[in-house]
């Protein structure tokens, strides 16, 4: 009976791996956010343009708060998406400025007109942003971590955006090329630093590939990803090519891609369909990737306060899950919000248990 009793008890612990520092990276989950840069877009200029599309307004009628307050809440992932501007200036004055008068004034400081990266959700439509270029938000992530010099791994997951929207009359962006690419790598190695990141070079060791060292759990531990950034392109098809061409296995390169199991660069994957691959994730996990999914898209979860892909993301046990509700939505109201049981942004990842049911 007694004995009984104590596995009882044992069996309704959490479970409690060992010392923290020594869990690698992909055995955690992490809960951040999505287009994590994003203020709203005017109230004037959103009416306007609602009357053109409802539909499609309301899959982006949300905003966040600044980086550096997302991360002091704990979250660990971040998205920033980067539009090429080589010359400068291509994105400075939107034109969905000039569609609704009185609107708030735009780039005061004139950083649009500089080259380098930009640094919002879509051209011309929803271009306010909380860190309107890359080099200031990779000023906003330095700052922060030298602030917080033994903060745990925080994943920035990124999209280059040139794609066309033609019907609309907007701006054109400009392809994302291996050249331009060099140029994104050199942005982040020069106003964050490589002794801030976690590379794919690290990551593959002595290993020939960088798949061939993910499969033998060569992911760094968390004592030595303190203060470390790790970051993602979340491209597939040609711009993942262009990434990825000259650097087999990301040799030499900062970002690790959206590569698919069983190719060189394998190492993180992007999944966005947590109900759907629930199974498919749970395996790649098991096997030695890191896999991001996400808690809700286009604003739908949160207006009808449906959890359940949440909760296959927390199952699956994709090690990063990003939402755009941390904090419940001021644009409509709901009380969707997502977080882990305690409130908190970070967890051990229950899959790597060992009490875990492996037949599950």
């Amino acid at each position: 009976m007694k004995l009984l009793l104590a596995t009882t008890i044992f069996a309704l612990l959490p479970f409690f791996p060992p010392q923290e520092d020594a869990q690698p990276i992909n055995h955690i989950q992490v809960i951040g956010s999505h287009n994590s840069y994003k203020r709203a877009i005017d109230p004037g200029l959103f009416k306007v343009l609602q009357k053109r599309d409802s539909v499609g307004m309301s899959r982006i009628d949300y905003s966040h708060i600044s980086l550096t307050e997302q991360l002091n809440m704990g979250l660990l992932n971040l998205e920033i998406d980067v539009y090429a501007d080589s010359l400068g200036g291509k994105y400075a004055h939107p034109k969905g400025l000039d569609l609704a008068p009185g609107q708030p004034a735009y780039d005061t400081e004139g950083v649009m007109k500089q080259p380098g990266f930009k640094v919002f959700h879509i051209q011309d439509i929803d271009f306010r942003s909380n860190c309107p270029t890359f080099k200031q938000c990779l000023g906003e992530l330095k700052k922060w971590s030298d602030l917080h010099p033994d903060h745990r791994p925080v994943f920035i997951t990124m999209n280059a955006k040139d794609e066309v929207i033609e019907k609309a009359g907007l701006t054109v962006p400009e392809k994302f090329t291996t050249k331009v690419f060099d140029a994104l790598d050199k942005e982040i190695a020069d106003y964050l630093g490589k002794s801030y990141l976690i590379t794919p070079d690290q990551v593959r060791g002595k290993y020939i590939t960088l798949e061939a060292a993910v499969l033998h759990q060569n992911w760094p531990d968390l004592k030595s990803a303190k203060g470390k950034f790790i970051f993602i392109l979340d491209e597939t098809g040609v711009k993942r090519s262009a990434y990825i061409a000259g650097h087999p296995s990301l040799k030499g390169r900062l970002l690790f891609a959206d590569a698919e199991p069983g190719t060189p660069e394998a190492a993180i994957h992007i999944m966005n369909d947590a109900k759907r691959d629930l199974v498919a994730i749970r395996t790649l996990v098991k096997k030695g990737y890191i896999i991001r999914t996400r808690a809700d898209s286009d604003t739908r979860e949160a207006r009808e306060n449906d959890q359940r892909t949440f909760q296959a993301a927390l199952q699956s046990g994709a090690q990063i899950i990003t939402t755009d509700y941390y904090l419940k939505s001021t644009h409509f109201k709901s009380a969707y919000v997502i977080s882990f049981a305690d409130k908190s942004y970070f967890r051990f990842n229950p899959l790597f248990s060992n009490r875990m049911n492996e037949s599950k």
